[in-house]
């Protein structure tokens, strides 16, 4: 480095010292935040112990989950967060008795049904962990001032989410060459991912009526974002989906250039139906982005999942 490209980098530096302290500031805000909530997602799991018995349900789940969720709400305290995590740490559950515990499409159908049924106010089976915690989450969100409005489309959004768990479970025991889905099929089922219920559950916790009068947009928004992180996800987990028997997009024939270049053109999209939404809902609005912002740089070089 010469001497004139020195003083220019101490000059940068210098001048964006106060900036630099206060992002780091703020930053270690969202940690503190995050580490508390790292902390209660272990207990939960302790209070569930079959539920969340396998090993990738560990602290680096609970520290993964708890970062990406204290980072997307920055202004939210950790008991402001407590429901998203909540419902982070169920999914985890769902998705781990699905796609890796399930021998049978009737087993796939069964775990669907039982979880629909607390969805709509059905009482869970005494021995039922899954179910049990879900209806926990439920009665929680009931206290929302928001819930009567929006559960219909809350338990939609679930019956959606497990659907498409479904459809994947059937892909991956009858997949062949010749017979595996096209991207933007496999795309329409990416409520497999969780996010989208995951979003509107926070909404419902957070009690703000802007999400009813705009939900419409508001969903179709963030199941825009629910395709990009699916995307973000298979591209960095190949060689875990590989090993583990999961699905992934690089299964149907792209190669990771080509990959990203959609999930580019794919967020870009996302920006598009998020700006608008920006006068109405900013927090919401701004969620959404940060989600992206958030997954693609944790990605980059990250996992949820704990090592199997």
């Amino acid at each position: 480095m010469t001497p004139s490209m020195r003083d220019h980098h101490t000059d940068m530096y210098e001048a964006n010292s106060t900036r630099e302290t206060h992002n780091a500031h703020e930053a270690g805000k969202v940690m503190a935040t995050a580490m508390q909530c790292a902390g209660e997602m272990a207990g939960w799991a302790e209070s569930y112990p079959r539920l969340f018995s396998a090993k990738p349900i560990n602290a680096t789940l609970f520290h993964a989950v708890a970062c990406g969720n204290a980072f997307g709400s920055p202004w939210r305290s950790a008991e402001e967060l407590r429901l998203v995590n909540r419902v982070s740490l169920w999914f985890s559950g769902l998705d781990w008795l699905v796609d890796h515990l399930a021998t049978s499409k009737a087993e796939v159908d069964d775990i669907a049904r039982r979880c629909l049924t607390v969805a709509e106010g059905g009482r869970p089976a005494a021995d039922d962990e899954l179910a049990l915690f879900l209806a926990e989450i439920r009665q929680e969100l009931a206290q929302s001032p928001t819930f009567e409005a929006l559960h219909d489309e809350w338990a939609a959004q679930l019956r959606r989410t497990t659907d498409a768990m479904a459809l994947e479970w059937d892909w991956k025991i009858t997949r062949s060459p010749g017979d595996l889905p096209t991207l933007d099929r496999y795309l329409d089922v990416s409520h497999n991912y969780g996010a989208a219920w995951i979003n509107l559950s926070h909404w419902i916790a957070c009690g703000d009526p802007v999400v009813v009068h705009r939900l419409i947009e508001l969903r179709t928004a963030s199941h825009a974002v629910q395709r990009v992180l699916r995307l973000l996800n298979d591209l960095a987990t190949y060689d875990r989906d590989l090993a583990w028997g999961d699905f992934n997009a690089l299964m149907l024939g792209m190669d990771r250039s080509e990959l990203s270049d959609r999930i580019t053109e794919m967020t870009q999209d996302c920006h598009d139906l998020i700006e608008p939404l920006r006068p109405h809902c900013p927090e919401h609005a701004t969620y959404l982005a940060r989600q992206i912002g958030f997954n693609t740089g944790f990605y980059d070089s990250g996992d949820y999942w704990g090592s199997l």
